[in-house]
């Protein structure tokens, strides 16, 4: 009778081994373009994920994780959808996080995600129109939507005393979906837009732009850009011409590069970007502990995509997108305990005792509508040429 348990316990041994898998997850994020100066520590907030998810043993009978990267180049749709495809095809990828700017995002969505029933979540995709895209339930964002934001940059600007603004946006998804939602919002709280105008990125000179802007008038310049791109163009014509010396920045000016390309020139401008100050974000950043930003924007939520996805691997008992979509708001959302940045081996091992769990993350995690985050923002100013907390909303 002992032989014959041990042997059983044996066989169960090797079917367990032999059902673990080398999953490989997607990192489509614009390593090169607008963006590129936030890209690398999102990357690597996804891939801390991946590794402890790993490091644990604990996912799908041992299974591990290995991140493949890939530029999404955050303006290229066809660049973006070629380099998705060639995931999915090439390296069998089951699942992306990513991508990274709305237009690109969309575009893989629809061409390569769709097409082939990969799952997507983003970091950073904020357009308004992708709340309503075809996705099969393939598509979920960790940043909110930018009819989100644009209320959050309304609600900023009126209570700063700013009534009167100009505004800019990249001619882009992104841009034109954040400036229309902004327009409409502080439209309705008694402010003016004295004028609404597109640039394009990519130019060496926006004097003409600037121009037409110092025309308009405005109290606050808002600056619906890139700031590796063509906004951080537009404030320098504006800070060299005199046009402008304070401005507005959401959240695709905001970072480290910032503070690089102008210091103390724009102290006492304003902005706001995804972001919480919850128990969640303290504990990413000691988690991090220094290899990277934990702070830079759509950082902490990479991380949360990844684990995410993982997480609900784990609760369908596969890694088949087909499977696993299903459990992905169940993972995100209460009822169940509550995880933390660091605990992913103890939720895997909860979910895979049956218990319920509800993953806060570094971002306090709630998904809603077609599977979008509910939304949190860190309003910031310009002091002494440093980005400065002014609080969270």
């Amino acid at each position: 009778m002992k032989k014959l348990l041990l042997a059983s316990t044996a066989t169960a041994l090797l079917a367990g081994a032999a059902s673990a898998e080398d999953i490989k997850l997607g990192v489509i994020l614009g390593f090169t373009g607008p963006i590129e100066s936030l890209t690398p520590s999102m990357a690597d907030g996804a891939e801390l994920a991946m590794k402890e998810v790993t490091d644990s043993g604990k996912l799908l009978d041992g299974s591990t994780v290995t991140p493949v990267r890939a530029d999404s180049t955050c303006v290229d749709s066809a660049a973006a959808t070629a380099a998705a495809e060639r995931l999915i095809t090439a390296e069998g990828i089951k699942g992306i996080m990513g991508a990274d700017c709305s237009g690109v995002t969309g575009a893989i969505l629809a061409n390569a995600a769709v097409p082939n029933g990969i799952v997507m979540i983003s970091p950073s995709a904020t357009s308004p129109a992708l709340s309503t895209a075809e996705d099969n339930g393939l598509f979920f964002r960790t940043a909110p939507s930018d009819a989100r934001q644009g209320q959050v940059m309304a609600d900023v600007l009126m209570e700063e005393g700013i009534s009167s603004v100009a505004l800019t946006y990249t001619n882009n998804d992104y841009g034109k979906g954040l400036a229309d939602s902004f327009q409409s919002a502080f439209e309705a709280a008694g402010g003016t837009i004295t004028i609404s105008a597109a640039h394009e990125d990519g130019k060496a000179d926006y004097s003409a732009e600037v121009a037409s802007l110092a025309s308009a008038g405005g109290d606050r310049l808002v600056v619906a850009g890139y700031v590796d791109q063509g906004g951080s163009g537009i404030v320098r014509a504006a800070l060299d011409s005199g046009a402008f010396d304070t401005f507005h920045f959401p959240d695709g000016m905001i970072g480290a590069k910032l503070e690089e390309n102008f210091g103390g020139e724009i102290d006492g401008s304003t902005g706001q970007h995804p972001g919480t100050d919850s128990e969640g974000a303290t504990m990413f950043v000691d988690l991090v502990g220094g290899a990277f930003d934990a702070t830079s924007p759509f950082t902490p939520e990479s991380y949360d995509a990844a684990a995410l996805i993982l997480l609900a691997m784990q609760a369908a008992g596969s890694s088949d997108p087909a499977a696993y979509k299903e459990k992905i708001m169940d993972v995100a959302n209460e009822p169940g305990e509550k995880i933390y940045p660091g605990e992913l081996g103890k939720a895997l091992e909860l979910i895979a005792a049956g218990t319920d769990i509800d993953y806060v993350g570094a971002t306090a995690v709630e998904l809603i509508g077609a599977g979008e985050s509910a939304g949190n923002y860190r309003q910031i100013v310009f002091e002494d040429g440093k980005i400065a907390t002014v609080k969270f909303r």
